[in-house]
């Protein structure tokens, strides 16, 4: 078996699902190989399949701990492979169903061609399932272009689709809808502005309604972006906020060029103190959206009113 397989599987209804999962899973167990399910309601149908051997796998709800795609690699699949040194790990990650948003998708599919950089080399077997009769056929022509295996029911197949991760990632970088007219705004320069950039956003929180930890998390976030322009460009740094469906939404604006495709996505080693930014504000952000433009970069959070802070469990409705 080649080090690292990723698999889409095209599934028909739940029955199939279920099954074509379990089968994956006790393929793992019967090699002694750790396993995990992360798929959305956390798998539920799947342990109840595997019965006894259920005990072997690590199951995660996807819509708590993969509720913003960019957090996926890094905190899901990076982080159970790091768990299981020098064993295969086999993880079953469903990031793409019916419930994502039109503002979501472009981030879940840029996740899923970006995990071929991630895991090149390494021992992971990941498959990924896809409803084919919920899904629209933009997201299966997606998962062949994303995925070098495809599998269905019947069989396994390698995908004609399939292109370089680096390149097929770049196509969902779209331009991001401008903010509305009614959006606040705070223009910074330097490190100096930083405490400024805080004071501003903290206002913004508060009047949005978040709660006090989740306006924590958001100053956290945004000071991460913020040092960067700060550090890092020459000009100034634009923050923009306002609301949209239930969600604080939070721009930065700024001239700086972010080249490497996985930043935010592989954490740094730990003896490192520097590069955890953009990890940092995956791991805080309910969505991250990303847009290089020719003369810098636009950096968009959501932060979801609706979610209150669960602590190390995540995010709950």
């Amino acid at each position: 078996m080649e080090p690292f397989r990723h698999v889409g599987l095209f599934y028909r209804d739940e029955i199939e699902h279920t099954s074509l999962c379990a089968a994956f899973l006790r393929e793992a167990l019967a090699l002694g190989d750790p396993a995990m399910v992360a798929v959305p309601g956390g798998g539920e149908a799947i342990r109840a399949r595997l019965g006894d051997d259920a005990g072997g796998v690590v199951f995660a709800d996807m819509a708590v701990a993969g509720r913003n795609p960019g957090r996926i690699i890094p905190s899901v699949l990076l982080a159970f492979a790091h768990a299981h040194p020098g064993r295969r790990v086999w993880i079953i990650g469903e990031p793409i169903w019916k419930g994502r948003t039109e503002l979501e998708y472009p981030a879940c599919a840029a996740h899923e061609a970006l995990i071929n950089a991630a895991f090149a080399g390494r021992e992971a077997t990941i498959l990924c399932p896809y409803d084919v009769t919920a899904l629209e056929e933009h997201a299966l022509a997606d998962a062949e272009r994303t995925h070098p295996i495809l599998q269905d029911a019947a069989s396994t197949w390698p995908s004609p689709g399939y292109t370089d991760p680096v390149e097929t990632a770049a196509l969902f970088d779209e331009p991001l809808p401008a903010p509305p007219p009614h959006a606040a705004s705070h223009t910074f320069n330097g490190t100096g502005g930083l405490p400024g950039v805080r004071a501003f956003l903290a206002d913004c929180g508060a009047a949005a309604g978040l709660d006090e930890r989740r306006v924590g998390d958001l100053l956290i976030a945004m000071n991460e972006l913020a040092t960067n322009t700060a550090e890092y460009t020459c000009g100034p740094g634009t923050v923009t906020v306002w609301l949209e469906d239930g969600t604080l939404v939070c721009q930065l604006d700024d001239s700086g060029l972010l080249t490497d495709p996985l930043a935010g996505r592989i954490p740094p080693p730990d003896h490192t103190t520097r590069g955890r930014g953009l990890v940092i504000v995956n791991e805080l952000a309910d969505l991250v959206r990303i847009h290089h433009r020719p003369s810098g970069t636009s950096v968009r959070l959501h932060f979801d009113l609706a979610r209150t802070y669960q602590g190390t469990t995540g995010y709950q409705p």
